[in-house]
């Protein structure tokens, strides 16, 4: 007999990453002294996350092609300057009031500048391929092997230093984005390499979130009902409204800058690795992560919808030709 989980948690928005993280955080709150009780590798899968994370990013790296055509490098290199670029500026507003702590109390707490950046930084690229599949062209699915370089907290580090904030020794910065550099020179060297690293990027994801949510404590979760779901919104508004206009000043459509206005499932791991590296957020990682995972959902949903209305505003004609009945 078999049970269908693959599919069950594929049909929860970010399930690959949600699902795991919210099994980890369960065990974590109801049974906190799960991991020392096994300890060995059962006790390492709940304390892990960065030494799967960077195993990941290893083979994030060995993904991304140096040879993408001057097409995607000046689609993908827009849709990703525009999405880093609308993090730093929230990032340097937000830090000016914040600071590197949470909200404290009331309505927004847990609210932080390094969970505001680290939710608009980074882009769903399987949501993204997938709708640029049916919504776009070939060469639009390719922008995100530029978009990549979002991945991971490297991005995240530069933005918060930008912005003001605790700066991270170059050591740091470097180590962070090391991984996926060295990935990147693998796969560029080696084809076979590049096919056989690629192969292992979906299988870390629902291992690294299980460490992380083995981390987080149930109980503060309902803290970021709302908020979270705020969030997630202000991620599709903001970053989709600027990516929708930079996508029309390159020659686009506007649907792949809509198409990018998510939360990719990896970035609920940057607050705890930025926190790791630098402990002046250790108090907003935990209430980040949740908000951030949050916003994976959010935007999971809400970003199908809105780009295949946003498709069939500006791209009717195209549209028609796909599906071959000549209209919207």
């Amino acid at each position: 007999m078999q049970i269908p989980i693959k599919r069950a948690i594929e049909k929860v928005p970010g399930g690959m990453m949600v699902v795991p993280l919210a099994l980890g955080a369960i065990i974590a709150t109801l049974f906190p002294a799960t991991p020392k009780f096994f300890g060995s590798f059962t006790g390492a899968l709940f304390t892990g996350s960065l030494p799967i994370l960077a195993v990941f990013y290893v083979c994030m790296g060995a993904s991304i092609d140096f040879k993408a055509t001057p097409y995607i490098l000046k689609k993908g290199g827009t849709l990703l300057g525009t999405k880093v670029g609308i993090a730093a500026l929230l990032g340097i507003i937000v830090g000016q009031f914040l600071g590197e702590a949470p909200v404290a109390s009331g309505v927004f707490a847990g609210l932080s500048t390094l969970a505001i950046v680290a939710a608009m930084n980074d882009t769903n690229g399987g949501l993204y391929m997938a709708l640029m599949g049916q919504y776009g062209e070939p060469r639009d699915v390719g922008a995100y092997t530029v978009m990549t370089l979002e991945s991971g907290p490297f991005l995240t580090m530069v933005t918060l230093g930008v912005a003001g904030l605790s700066a991270f020794e170059w050591p740091v910065l470097v180590g962070a984005i090391l991984p996926l550099l060295v990935g990147m020179l693998i796969g560029n060297l080696d084809r076979e390499m590049r096919e056989f690293l690629s192969r292992a990027i979906p299988v870390m994801i629902p291992f690294f979130a299980f460490a992380l949510g083995a981390g987080l404590d149930l109980t503060k979760v309902w803290q970021a009902g709302l908020l979270g779901l705020g969030l997630g919104v202000a991620v599709v508004v903001i970053t989709g409204t600027a990516l929708f206009l930079m996508d029309r000043v390159i020659g686009g459509s506007g649907v792949a800058g809509i198409a990018a206005a998510s939360t990719a499932g990896n970035a609920a791991a940057v607050p705890a690795i930025v926190a790791a590296n630098n402990p002046a957020y250790a108090d907003a990682a935990p209430a980040a992560t949740i908000l951030v995972s949050a916003c994976v959902i959010v935007t999971a949903i809400l970003v199908p919808p809105v780009t295949a209305w946003v498709a069939r505003r500006v791209g009717p004609a195209r549209l028609g030709a796909r599906s071959g009945t000549g209209e919207a």
